[in-house]
């Protein structure tokens, strides 16, 4: 497996692995049209460009195999990082992909004296949360994040560096 910068490349791929992630993830509590508009929004070729050229922004995709296995996308702001997305092929679920990005980010965040990492996810996506308390999240804060037409509750963890 190799951990790189995301290219314009990717672009497809990343969106493929979001909407299988988003689907098999949040399947009980976002509808399918939600998540479909949700990811050609979020992951347009327009947005994913802004996030690969922006200063300021890490976007790592872990590929293998000829294909693209994960990503994640995150953002500096003074000395805390906010870990934005970070999603796996749910067939490749358990493999330790998901760990090997957050690593590496963490690692590229230390590099650059980063002290924290905020990551936000929706509070009923429990895998989510699990991975992030592993690492030594904590809960930190509450916001909401609109799908669709809904509003969904999101949790923000963080961790020192």
């Amino acid at each position: 497996m190799e951990i790189r910068p995301a290219s314009e490349e990717d672009f497809e791929s990343v969106r493929n692995v979001a909407r299988r992630s988003w689907k098999e993830a949040y399947e009980t509590f976002v509808n399918d049209d939600a998540i479909d508009g949700t990811v050609s929004s979020w992951y347009s070729d327009e947005s994913l460009s802004a996030a690969v050229e922006k200063p300021g922004t890490a976007f790592l995709v872990a590929t293998g195999d000829d294909e693209l296995l994960g990503f994640c996308h995150a953002v500096c702001h003074e000395d805390e990082g906010d870990l934005l997305r970070l999603y796996v092929d749910p067939d490749r679920w358990g493999d330790g992909i998901g760990t090997a990005l957050y690593e590496r980010l963490r690692g590229d965040f230390r590099d650059i004296n980063m002290k924290r990492i905020r990551a936000m996810v929706l509070s009923q996506n429990g895998m989510g949360i699990e991975f992030y308390r592993r690492f030594g999240f904590e809960k930190t804060d509450e916001e909401t994040v609109e799908i669709g037409s809904e509003e969904y509750d999101e949790s923000v963890y963080t961790v020192a560096l």
